[in-house]
């Protein structure tokens, strides 16, 4: 189940009136924007708060007269622009002398993580902040620029502060009586669609003017309580699911490493004893091989099978031999540069010279890294360390043996990843048992892939 579109329909469904039934009793919006509007006016007549240098009305009018509403809503609801219900402002520039071990926590957009305050990386300040700098309970806080398009409209509603806090020059806060409701809007595909229509410039940001003049639909308060009630509860669940899906999810990824586990301890698929024995095979590919009898392990290992160190089965190739040029590297091209990046592609290059053409596929693995890939395909070597691993038979057995061997071996820091991988025993099985093996392999892992892939349908 693709729980973030569930969430999303469930937003759509709240924001257009259509999560709650109405209620005929409510007072309408229009009259609560009426006492919004007069009590604005009362503050600024005692000088509490300022009138804006263009006056709210002449700038709404003007504002609403280009505005289409996207969508129907309730008789009973407004169109408002934010400014007419909430304030905003940034928040706090400081410099790195500022910095202090323990002075006035400075919230920015990484200690907002999951709908929650995060203080792992939390900074603390020490230098003038203005009053309206602090955050207060109930304050919507929205991670107003970022490098990642998709971390902007980020936002939490402070609770249960314990001390003076304030938040970075890349944050916003929306202050207004009727912040659950706004953050509604501001987590809707909605507000991102606006998002993306205002923002004519290259940088990811919501600016105070692009926040305030925001047009968001405006339910009676009643009924905004009963939307936001239903929708807290509704999202209870969707935890829960979201929660039992990353339990199977990781259920199946354990159950994958079992399955390798077991392939090659010989006990995933029958053995069949007019298969050449493993060792004859070995001897034939490489006549120097070290064929291991006097380990403890070595009884325990099925009939047709050989005890060798993996270094025997593989011819390694470092990358400094055929590094490509860091400047060929582009963000397309035709073939891919392998390097130790997360997932093996730093780029592409178009430099067919320094190329492999792997005939029948090739097992490539990092110094420094647990990561291994079977490449068919044509690529390009990249970063210092990864191998490229060839051999004359089942290349596929190979990959399979080695990611088994890689997820066994302790994360060491950043060291030779490779060494501790090249000493380490394994068993290995006559040929044509390998390629039974690999069948039943990925047999089973096309079915936990489909199972996998239907949690996201």
């Amino acid at each position: 189940m693709d729980t973030k579109k569930l969430r999303q329909r469930i937003l759509d469904l709240a924001i257009r009136g259509k999560l709650v039934p109405q209620d005929p009793n409510d007072e309408p919006a229009s009259e609560l924007l009426e006492r919004i509007r007069a009590e604005k006016e009362r503050l600024i007549a005692e000088g509490k708060i300022k009138r804006p240098k263009k006056s709210k009305a002449s700038s709404s009018e003007s504002h609403y007269r280009n505005f289409t509403p996207p969508f129907e809503i309730p008789d009973s609801w407004e169109w408002v622009r934010l400014d007419e219900i909430a304030t905003s402002n940034i928040g706090l520039t400081y410099s790195p002398q500022d910095i202090v071990e323990d002075g006035v926590p400075v919230y920015r957009s990484n200690n907002i993580k999951d709908n929650k305050i995060c203080l792992d990386e939390i900074v603390y300040v020490s230098c003038h902040i203005l009053e309206k700098q602090y955050l207060h309970n109930g304050d919507l806080l929205i991670c107003a620029r970022n490098g990642s398009r998709r971390l902007v409209g980020k936002n939490i509603i402070i609770e249960n502060l314990e001390r003076p806090t304030s938040f970075g020059a890349f944050m916003a806060v929306c202050r207004s009586c009727y912040n659950p409701w706004i953050k509604l809007l501001l987590d809707s595909a909605y507000f991102n669609s606006y998002l993306d229509e205002s923002n004519s410039t290259a940088i990811n940001q919501i600016t105070q003017k692009m926040l305030l003049d925001f047009v968001l639909p405006f339910p009676p308060q009643k009924e905004q309580s009963r939307i936001n009630a239903a929708f807290q509860s509704i999202e209870c669940i969707i935890d829960i699911i979201e929660q039992r899906e990353s339990e199977l999810k990781t259920g199946i990824t354990n159950l994958k490493y079992r399955i390798l586990d077991l392939a090659m301890q010989g006990k995933l698929v029958p053995q069949d004893p007019t298969d050449e024995p493993a060792a004859d095979m070995l001897r034939r590919i490489n006549p120097k091989a070290k064929i291991i009898t006097d380990n403890p392990h070595s009884w325990n290992m099925p009939k047709g099978w050989v005890m060798t160190a993996l270094k025997e089965l593989i011819i390694k190739t470092s990358s400094k031999q055929y590094q490509i040029l860091q400047s060929e590297i582009k963000p397309k091209g035709k073939i891919p540069v392998i390097s130790q990046s997360s997932n093996f592609i730093e780029g592409y290059s178009d430099n067919y010279n320094t190329a492999f053409h792997p005939n029948n596929g090739i097992v490539i693995f990092g110094d420094h890294t647990k990561i291994v890939k079977f490449f068919s395909a044509d690529f390009i070597i990249g970063a210092d360390g990864v191998k490229l691993i060839d051999w004359g038979y089942n290349k596929r057995f190979l990959y399979y043996l080695i990611k088994n061997v890689s997820e066994k071996i302790p994360n060491k820091g950043y060291s030779r990843h490779s060494q501790y991988l090249f000493k380490y025993i394994v068993g290995l099985p006559p040929l044509r048992e390998q390629m039974r093996i690999v069948a039943k392999i990925e047999e089973l892992y096309s079915i936990l892939d489909k199972i996998e892939a239907s949690l996201q349908s």
